[in-house]
């Protein structure tokens, strides 16, 4: 299949494809007298990636589609495309598909090439890791949008087999099931091969209503017709199985042997996994212990949501839309208590509840603004709204703000009128306290309530805040402070000591910096926006800043976020409480790479704000 080809006719077919354009004139000429070209066929089954020897594909013409195993779509390539980088890029074996749509011709560069060409050429190897974070991101979007679809059998049950041979009495199988406090045992041959199953239903019915002794061997009562299901089946089928022959306890396997068991306990608790049911579960709720029960399913949320391969991004929205809707319960619950508000009000969510980029570790940001017209009389009924709700958040995991940040504090329960001599003192005289605060009340966001009257305050804020230079060189200036973690030689800077030792803060270090770009930008332009990924974008279509440096900070925010919410999954599932400190070690050499390259980004978009906003202060 593969023939030689004119070298002048490759290189100047590359030289007009990114990432290829970006290189030295010599190199693209090594280059392209190095590759080699394929011919292939529209529904040609042979047309197969190299499964032994990943390659970079770069298609001249034709189109294609690349699939991954199990037939999801990951993309679409026409000419000028690419595709069998992600196995260059992670070392990984090669498992995704090739259908080719349209009669194609294809140049190949194999793997010790294309590793050249990263070595010599920085934009053509940050141009094939954005390439293959995009593609991750794009597959997202092909997904089915119910979780428990895509989910594996796998994924849902938590502990080893409970298991027992055929030749051991009830007696003994019964103690088995006390101790382990499990409602079934599988039961095995010589060969570890599952033979039959006993639950406690089988105890009832065939040993203590039949009058049959302790004695008796599993044997005579097991249930040997067993229906059974893979580890790697889907949740919907092991559903339909469970359903379709009545029964409670389905065996999972792995080669023939026990894997776990799933119940239909499992499959409740892997349904709550789905947020649209969660919320829906949490709007059922009237007492505080209903919401706190329900809301031990948001880490199996966390991991269901991860699993699935969201981005950070969505992640975020979903967490904090769940963390809205507990919000909202408690507000009904305690007016239901209280009675109707004495006057309008809005519930105001700071941080990262407001800019809806919550990850597993979250405490409260909050305040109540009412309106002109409330009294001190008035302010009894909001103490007890807000002490409702505070306490409640608290019970359902989000603690209480170490620094008080809650409606149930005095000063972050106010009337309009003191909410905007609040902040228009911030702006007017951004004092360091004042500064330490811009971070977490100017992303605030109306949850509930009159939203005419947050309307007000934040167009208030927004127009005080517009090209204010003295308060915008200020906060640019107290921004910078947070710096992320590397030193000279692209060296990682870690903690030297304590509990988090070789260590980073991933939120502080990585995050909040990116969170801060935008801020700034925001409201140096007035914007209303409050969302991080949207005030870049809005940023970018305001020209405060290029649109590849958008672009470039919102795959940072996304690589950093995702690692983090990674790591925290990885904690809740081990049993841990999640924290924000990663030990680069930990990561792979490609994601090293990428972590610096992220970093790099925020460098020198911080330099960049410097510039811009800080001359006054100079």
């Amino acid at each position: 299949m593969t023939v030689s080809v004119e070298v002048a006719a490759i290189r100047e077919f590359l030289a007009g494809c990114p990432p290829f354009d970006e290189l030295p004139a010599e190199t693209l000429g090594r280059a392209a007298s190095k590759v080699q070209i394929a011919y292939y066929r529209a529904g040609d089954p042979s047309a197969v990636l190299d499964y032994s020897s990943p390659r970079l594909y770069v298609v001249r013409t034709g189109a294609f589609e690349v699939r991954d195993s199990e037939g999801q779509l990951l993309d679409r390539v026409e000419p000028g495309g690419y595709f069998g980088y992600p196995s260059l890029l992670t070392g990984d074996a090669i498992t995704n598909q090739l259908t080719v749509i349209e009669d194609g011709l294809v140049y190949q560069l194999d793997g010790d090439l294309f590793q050249a060409l990263r070595s010599a050429s920085r934009p053509f190897d940050r141009f094939f890791n954005r390439a293959h974070a995009n593609r991750l991101r794009h597959a997202v979007r092909f997904r089915e949008q119910s979780y428990q679809l895509t989910r594996r059998v796998g994924d849902i049950f938590s502990r080893e087999p409970v298991v027992a041979s055929a030749d051991q009495t009830v007696a003994e199988v019964a103690k088995l099931m006390t101790t382990e406090r499990v409602s079934s045992v599988m039961i095995v041959d010589d060969r570890g091969r599952l033979c039959g199953l006993v639950t406690d239903r089988d105890l009832r019915i065939r040993v203590v209503a039949e009058g049959r002794s302790a004695d008796t061997p599993l044997a005579d009562i097991m249930t040997t017709d067993l229906v059974s299901v893979s580890a790697e089946s889907l949740v919907f089928e092991a559903t339909l199985l469970m359903t379709e022959h009545n029964i409670h306890h389905l065996p999972v396997l792995r080669d023939g042997s026990p894997a776990g068991m799933v119940t239909t306990t499992d499959l409740i608790k892997a349904q709550k996994a789905d947020p649209v049911l969660l919320i829906g579960e949490i709007g059922h709720q009237e007492t505080v212990e209903g919401l706190q029960q329900v809301s031990r399913d948001i880490p199996e949320l966390l991991g269901s949501l991860i699993r699935a391969g969201a981005s950070a991004d969505q992640v975020g929205r979903l967490l904090t839309t769940v963390t809205d809707a507990l919000t909202r319960q408690l507000l009904h619950q305690a007016m239901d208590k209280l009675g109707a508000a004495p006057t309008a009000f809005a519930w105001l969510a700071f941080g990262s509840q407001g800019r809806q980029d919550q990850a597993a570790i979250s405490d409260q940001d909050n305040g109540l603004l009412l309106s002109e017209g409330a009294t001190g009389e008035d302010d009894s009924y909001f103490k007890a709204l807000a002490t409702h709700v505070n306490d409640g958040l608290d019970r359902c995991g989000y603690k209480y703000c170490p620094g008080e940040v809650m409606a149930i504090t005095d000063r972050w329960r106010q009337p309009l009128v003191g909410w905007k001599k609040q902040f228009l003192g911030w702006i007017n005289q951004p004092s360091t306290k004042a500064l330490m605060h811009a971070s977490i009340f100017f992303d605030m966001r109306c949850v509930f309530g009159d939203k005419a009257l947050f309307a007000d305050l934040q167009q208030t804020v927004c127009n005080a805040a517009r090209g204010n230079e003295i308060f915008l060189a200020n906060l640019t200036a107290n921004a910078l402070k947070l710096t992320p973690p590397m030193g000279f030689f692209k060296h990682f800077v870690l903690e030297h000591s304590g509990e988090h030792k070789h260590a980073f803060d991933m939120k502080l270090r990585g995050i909040m910096p990116i969170n801060d770009i935008a801020r700034i930008h925001a409201l140096a332009a007035g914007s209303t926006e409050i969302h991080t990924l949207a005030r870049l974008r809005e940023a970018a279509t305001n020209r405060q800043i290029t649109l590849k440096d958008a672009r470039n900070l919102i795959d940072a925010h996304e690589f950093i976020s995702r690692l983090r919410l990674e790591h925290q999954g990885a904690m809740l599932k081990a049993g841990s409480k999640p924290d924000n400190y990663l030990d680069p070690k930990t990561l792979s050499s490609l994601s090293r790479h990428q972590l610096r390259d992220a970093f790099a980004v925020v460098t020198s978009a911080q330099a960049a704000l410097r510039a811009k906003f800080t001359r006054g202060l100079m």
